[in-house]
């Protein structure tokens, strides 16, 4: 069985006011292209499909077409969305009896019963070949607020219970008196814990499910423990204290865990089977020299025999200029040299300028556009910075009583030098008196 995993498409998501829609859409052609190509059973998106919690009718449209047109080029494809940080889980969900008659199941919230028992059932899902037979089971775990997750109790308190509620006590039982598999949970973190608790319930109820031969592969959004981030685009999720969750959640019967959240594709704790996927497009300037991809994973019976990156082909490149924040006079250089090739307007490069000033520059943007006249390129950020950032110099902290005696023109000169190095100008202080006259 071949599984290809992919996450953060965050549709509907602009770069410094420009709109990434041209972007999505080749990366969704190149996708239905792939799955096509690859003879890919089932595809699992891991979160994050759109950017914020109230998309767009566009974004939307633009999801629902790609399902749809999956659904006609692979008609025997499983498709498993889960819901991110960034989704809302009812909005999400919301088409979920229609996209399931066109072979997609979405996970968005964790439902229960009118007992208050969780529904493991929605949790953990078939995977079934090109004749419809059953290869794997996928525990479609979506990210998990602590309303979500269960709280451990004594089993003695629930009395003797038969099919998932069996199945979910006993691991609870397993839980208590296993201490390796709790041994990675930090003590007094009810939401960790019950996270961890809310995989092996899944697992159990999988294990109890699944024939010799079948595979499980777990899907999560969170944020593993020594998990790389991408600076500037991700939002970081802290709830109750805890942020990061370790590796040991998913127990050894798991054969690959296909996660999202983080933006740079990469294996959690040095173990293969446990992957981000990373995001399909740049969704700042610091991803610009980030190889973005999707994982095609080949399942043989129980196990993972490959796991294979396919890079995505960027539509849209991103250039920072310079490499390396550097004078004015230089970026004004390297901007005139600047050579990209013609393009549709919304193919054209995205820029961002990087310039290190000693003091301000009111003129600043009108030089950089006037340096990009004509050029096939769009001003998308312009970064500044000084040495005195650069080199890390900073005030010591103040005390409050300290803080209460500046006065305004004490804070502009503080704010001046920690800015550019070096103290404000005359000039620049008589303006800034000004401002402050009653009136002004």
């Amino acid at each position: 069985m071949r599984l290809l995993h992919t996450s953060d498409w965050h549709l509907g998501q602009s770069l410094h006011n420009f709109d990434r829609a041209y972007e999505h859409q080749c990366f969704l052609d190149w996708l239905l292209d792939t799955i096509v190509a690859r003879r890919v059973d089932a595809l699992l998106i891991a979160g994050d499909v759109f950017d914020n919690a109230n998309p767009s009718a566009a974004s939307q449209h633009q999801l629902y077409r790609f399902l749809r047109q999956a659904s006609e080029r692979a008609p025997h494809l499983n498709l498993i969305v889960i819901a991110g940080n960034h989704d809302s889980p009812g909005r999400l969900e919301a088409p979920g009896p229609l996209l399931a008659a066109h072979g997609t199941r979405v996970v968005g919230n964790v439902r229960r019963g009118a007992d208050g028992e969780i529904d493991l059932e929605q949790l953990v899902l078939p995977l079934t070949d090109r004749d419809g037979a059953v290869r794997a089971w996928c525990l479609a775990i979506p990210f998990l607020r602590p309303g979500d997750v269960p709280r451990a109790r004594p089993v003695a308190e629930n009395g003797a219970k038969n099919g998932p509620a069996a199945v979910a006590e006993s691991v609870e039982e397993a839980a208590a008196a296993d201490a390796d598999a709790v041994r990675d949970e930090p003590a007094g973190d009810p939401y960790l814990a019950g996270i961890a608790l809310l995989y092996r319930q899944a697992l159990a109820l999988a294990e109890a499910r699944r024939q010799p031969g079948q595979a499980i592969i777990a899907m999560g959004h969170c944020h593993m423990v020594d998990g790389q981030m991408s600076n500037d685009s991700e939002r970081r999720i802290v709830i109750g204290g805890t942020e990061m969750l370790p590796a040991g959640i998913f127990g050894p019967a798991i054969a690959y865990a296909a996660l999202g959240h983080l933006h740079l594709a990469q294996a959690v704790g040095k173990q293969r089977h446990i992957r981000y996927c990373g995001s399909p497009i740049p969704l700042s300037f610091a991803e610009v020299d980030y190889q973005h991809q999707v994982l095609l994973i080949d399942v043989d019976g129980d196990q993972v025999s490959a796991i294979t990156p396919l890079p995505a082909p960027r539509a849209v490149p991103l250039l920072r200029v310079p490499a390396k924040p550097a004078p004015l006079a230089q970026v004004l250089e390297e901007l005139a040299a600047l050579a990209p090739a013609p393009a549709e307007p919304h193919a054209q490069p995205l820029l961002e300028v990087r310039v290190r000033l000693d003091g301000p520059e009111p003129g600043l943007r009108a030089r950089i556009e006037a340096a990009i006249d004509g050029k096939p390129v769009r001003l998308a950020k312009i970064e500044t910075s000084s040495a005195a950032r650069d080199h890390g110099q900073q005030d010591q902290a103040m005390t409050l009583d300290q803080l209460d005696q500046l006065k305004p023109d004490d804070i502009f000169k503080r704010l001046y030098a920690q800015k550019f190095g070096n103290d404000a100008p005359a000039d620049q202080l008589s303006a800034f008196a000004e401002l402050m006259l009653p009136g002004a």
